[in-house]
């Protein structure tokens, strides 16, 4: 299955997020991740939803070579904020197909309201697990862990 072009919507609707987020209007199970820009250094923030999967916490990039996938392998490292909370978070790709299979799978039942954008780009076909599982190979998942103060 090809991925589709992004929705024309998707980067006005990400501004309207952040900064919602920005003022502490927390939206669901949306937080910001902000990462090093790879090449500038930059911060770089695009909203995600984390989920728990086994005690473990990730964020999934439907375009495993979106920027901020890119940027987040780059770096290793970054900040997630809900509303006006800020967590300092260590960023490690999960390379393990069945381990990334079974966060995938977890995804439609985790974020829900997530679904609509991976059917819409053409990651997945439907919203079944089984379907998010099959398109494992095709995105990148990110183990988010807390970084020690």
């Amino acid at each position: 299955m090809e991925t589709r072009p992004l929705p024309s919507w998707l980067p006005v609707a990400n501004r309207i997020v952040k900064a919602l987020q920005r003022i502490g209007l927390p939206l669901g199970t949306i937080h910001v991740l902000t990462v090093p820009g790879r090449v500038s250094g930059r911060p770089r923030a695009t909203p995600v939803s984390p989920l728990v999967v086994a005690g473990h916490r990730y964020v999934v990039a439907g375009l495993s070579q979106s920027d901020w996938a890119r940027n987040a392998r780059a770096a290793g490292h970054g900040e997630l904020a809900r509303g006006r909370r800020r967590q300092a978070v260590a960023l490690r790709e999960v390379t393990d197909p069945a381990l990334r299979r079974s966060i995938v799978r977890a995804f439609p039942t985790e974020v829900p309201h997530g679904v609509d954008f991976f059917v819409r780009t053409g990651v997945v076909e439907g919203p079944a697990p089984e379907q998010f599982a099959a398109a494992a190979d095709r995105v990148a998942v990110f183990e988010v862990s807390p970084v020690p103060a």
